[in-house]
C-alpha cells in the first residue's frame, strides 16, 4: 500500500538544481522537473518542494540519493502506513543528515534505547537538556527555519498536519 510524503528542497545551488530532479527521478521511477523560485533567505539558492505517493520507506532513499551534496538544504517527510512509522530527515551542510520517526500526528517518537544513552551520557558529565534536544532534531530546526519561510508570495507548507 502506498504512502505520501514530501520533498522539501530548502535550497540548493543553481547548477546543482538539475542534478536533485535526477536523483529524485532515479528513486520515483518518472521523470521530475520541479518547479524552482528563488530562497530569500540564501540569495544565490533556489527552493523547490515536490509532494509525492509510492512505497513505504521512499523517504529513506530520498534522503540517501541527496545526502551526498554538501551545498543542499533539504527535509523529506514520510507519512505513517500500514505497517511503518513515519519518517522525518533533514539535512545541512554545517549539521548533516537528521533523522527521526513521526507518529501519526507528526510527532517525533523517540526509543528507549535512544533515551536512555541519552541519559547515560548526560549522567557521565553530559547535558542532558542539549541529548534532548539533538533526540528532537533542534539544532536542525533551528538552521532550517529561516529556509522554511516562504519569501513574497510563494506558498508555505508546514510538516506537520494538526488533527
Amino acid at each position: 500500500m502506498p504512502t505520501r510524503g514530501v520533498l522539501y528542497i530548502h535550497s540548493a545551488p543553481r547548477a546543482l538544481c538539475p542534478h536533485v530532479e535526477w536523483a529524485v527521478a532515479g528513486v520515483l521511477g518518472v521523470r521530475v522537473s520541479l518547479d524552482w523560485a528563488r530562497q530569500p533567505a540564501a540569495p544565490s539558492t533556489w527552493r523547490a518542494e515536490l509532494p509525492w505517493t509510492a512505497e513505504p520507506g521512499t523517504a529513506t532513499r530520498l534522503a540517501s540519493a541527496l545526502r551526498g551534496w554538501q551545498l543542499l538544504r533539504f527535509e523529506v517527510t514520510e507519512e505513517p502506513s500500514s505497517g511503518a512509522e513515519g519518517e522525518r530527515y533533514s539535512s545541512t551542510p554545517d549539521l548533516g543528515v537528521f533523522h527521526a520517526v513521526t507518529g501519526v500526528h507528526g510527532d517525533i517518537m523517540v526509543s528507549e534505547d535512544r533515551l536512555r544513552a541519552a541519559m547515560l551520557r548526560a549522567g557521565r558529565g553530559g547535558d542532558l537538556e542539549a541529548e534532548l534536544q539533538n533526540l528532537l532534531g533542534k539544532p536542525w530546526d533551528d538552521e532550517l527555519e529561516p529556509f522554511r519561510c516562504a519569501g513574497d508570495g510563494a506558498p508555505v507548507r508546514w510538516l506537520h498536519q494538526v488533527v
